[in-house]
Formats: structure tokens, C-alpha cells, sequence
């Protein structure tokens, strides 16, 4: 009877012994996935430490009674809906994106001195900062149209100034859209039209004008060459041409008509019968 509870205790305990070892193995191993690192707070230690390098990809352990805090380090857009004010007070409604991503070998340092939600925290208000700043230095027609593309630009600029001291990476910045009154969006549209019209007439004119210059220049040119001609035509020139037209004439085999030009210069011109 002894030796079947000792057994039986045995059993017990082995089962148990596997239950906790199959604990610990889950509490210390993590799986880093493709695209993410994870950074370690030691409990026991001065938590996060800015110089540790973060886990990469794959299967790590780690020790169960210290937490992981796994990040994505791919691009991540993030589009923002804010008011802003045009540089003479108009209200304009925009659309902002940005591409962004956490310097990876700065991620501990980027967890510990500022949160482990560093979107909310950096991202966003550097977004909206950065926009207000560049928006209120144009007016609404150049945010409309003209200066849209410098614009987005310097919104990029500004953003990627204050991420970077903070370890975040920008890839790029984008203006999704512009939102005016209708008053003032009609007007700015208005103006750009006859600016448009006032263009193409500017070019139709042009095109005359051009036109008309390549005729003078093509007459003048052709005036020149007929007194070039002219002046080349002299008496003895004009006798040598027509000799020589007779003679070819004459070597021909056909039947020829020869018809004799009056003076005492008129050539000979020989026809066919």
C-alpha cells in the first residue's frame, strides 16, 4: 500500500514538475515576427536600458519575469483631418499624411524617454505642428493651387526636422486634400480661368506675331536671292546659256523645227515638228 501512494506521489509530481517547466518555457521564450524588433524591461533591473540592442526576427528566450515590448519597424502612414489658419485668417480644412517608422537601433530610447505610444505622443502633434506653421504662411489660392507641391514640401521638411531629434523616420509627407469655403473656392477657381483665358490669348498673339516675322524674314530673303539673279544675268551670260540649250537641242535625233530669233543676237530655238 505504501509503495502505490509513493507511486502514485511520484507521478504527481512529475506531472506537476512538467506543467511548471512548460510554464516557464512559455513565459521565457517570444517570437520576434518579420518587420518587428522587441525591446526588454528587466523588473528586476533599471528596466529599459537605451543601450541594449533590440531582438530582431526570429525565437529568443528571455527571462519569465521580464516583459517584451515588440514595435513595428515598417513604413506606417498615418492621415490627419486638422483646421488651420491661412496667412489672412481663413479657416482651411486639410488632409495630411505622413510615412513614417522608428529608427531601429534607437528604439529603447525612443520607448524609454518618451512612451511606449510614441505615434500619439511625437507623430500626430508633429504632424499638426508642422502644418500650422507652413499653412499660415500662404494664402488660400496658393494652398488651393500654385504652391500646393512647395508646400507639401516644406510640411515634409518641418515634420522630418522634429522626428528625427525624437528617432523617427519620415519617409515622406502629403497633402490629400484642401478644403475651402465655397465662397472662396469659386472666386480662387474664377480668377484661375481668366488667368488661363488671359494665357492663351497671350499665346495666340505670340503665334501671330512669330508668323508674321517668319514671312518678312522668308520675302526679305527671297528679295535678296532675286537680285543675286538678277544682278548674275548679264548679256554675255544669257548668249553662253542659250548656245549651249541650242546645242543639246541639236544633238538630238528627232525631227526639230528651227525657229530663228529676231537682231543679230536672236538665237536659234529648235521645236519638235
Amino acid at each position: 500500500m505504501s509503495t502505490q501512494v509513493d507511486k502514485t506521489k511520484m507521478i504527481s509530481l512529475i506531472v506537476v514538475s512538467v506543467i511548471v517547466l512548460i510554464v516557464v518555457i512559455a513565459k521565457s521564450t517570444i517570437t520576434i515576427h518579420a518587420g518587428e524588433n522587441g525591446v526588454i524591461f528587466r523588473t528586476f533591473g533599471n528596466g529599459i536600458n537605451e543601450t541594449e540592442k533590440p531582438l530582431g526576427e526570429g525565437f529568443h528566450f528571455v527571462a519569465p519575469w521580464n516583459k517584451v515590448f515588440v514595435y513595428s519597424i515598417r513604413l506606417k502612414e498615418r492621415a490627419e483631418d486638422m483646421l488651420v489658419l491661412s496667412s489672412n485668417g481663413l479657416e482651411i480644412k486639410v488632409d495630411v499624411s505622413a510615412w513614417y517608422r522608428p529608427l531601429p537601433e534607437k528604439l529603447p530610447s525612443l520607448i524609454k524617454g518618451i512612451a511606449k505610444d510614441y505615434e500619439g505622443t511625437i507623430v500626430i502633434p508633429a504632424m499638426r505642428s508642422a502644418a500650422r506653421s507652413v499653412i499660415g504662411r500662404y494664402t488660400p489660392e496658393e494652398i488651393y493651387s500654385t504652391r500646393r507641391d512647395a508646400i507639401q514640401d516644406e510640411i515634409f521638411i518641418e515634420t522630418r526636422r522634429i522626428l528625427e531629434e525624437k528617432y523617427i523616420i519620415i519617409d515622406r509627407a502629403l497633402i490629400r486634400s484642401v478644403i475651402l469655403p465655397e465662397t472662396i473656392k469659386r472666386a480662387i477657381e474664377s480668377k484661375l480661368e481668366q488667368e488661363q483665358l488671359a494665357l492663351e490669348y497671350k499665346f495666340k498673339l505670340e503665334r501671330a506675331k512669330q508668323e508674321a516675322e517668319r514671312q518678312r524674314i522668308q520675302a526679305d530673303g527671297e528679295a535678296i536671292a532675286n537680285r543675286i539673279v538678277n544682278s548674275s544675268l548679264t548679256e554675255n551670260l544669257l548668249r553662253m546659256r542659250g548656245i549651249e540649250a541650242t546645242t543639246k537641242f541639236s544633238e538630238s535625233n528627232n525631227t526639230k523645227t528651227v525657229i530663228i530669233g529676231s537682231g543679230k543676237n536672236g538665237l536659234p530655238v529648235i521645236l519638235n515638228p
